[in-house]
């Protein structure tokens, strides 16, 4: 085993296995004599694993969303019809006079008075 090409993590990882090795050959050794076992060997504690890195901001979340958006607004306006793509706004409704409606109601009425009389 080369030496020169290991990290120091590396380096202390294979010290730790030797020492997990030497005291399982003392715990066979004992166990094959018959004498009393020795009590197995403290283990040390993993180093922890590195904090998780990246993730994401709520602000680049909102970006993302706002971009898909969009992308799916283009899209829809494509599929769209072009006549039913923008309804105009409603017109607000003309107010008919008192005088112009009760105009056209005699109107009707003699229309209608005419319509009687030929009919007799």
């Amino acid at each position: 085993m080369s030496t020169l090409n290991l990290t120091s993590t590396q380096l202390r990882r294979a010290a730790d296995l030797k020492e997990k090795i030497a005291g399982l050959e003392d715990q066979l050794a004992a166990l094959v004599s018959g004498t009393k076992a020795a009590p197995a060997p403290a283990t040390l504690p993993e180093a922890p694993k590195p904090a998780k890195k990246g993730g994401m901001s709520a602000a680049g979340r909102a970006r993302i969303a706002a971009a898909q958006k969009l992308r799916w607004a283009k899209v829809n306006a494509a599929k769209a019809k072009p006549g039913a793509a923008v309804r105009p706004e409603k017109k607000a409704r003309r107010k008919m006079s008192a005088a112009g409606r009760a105009a056209m109601a005699a109107a009707a009425k003699a229309r209608w008075a005419k319509v009687r009389a030929a009919k007799k």
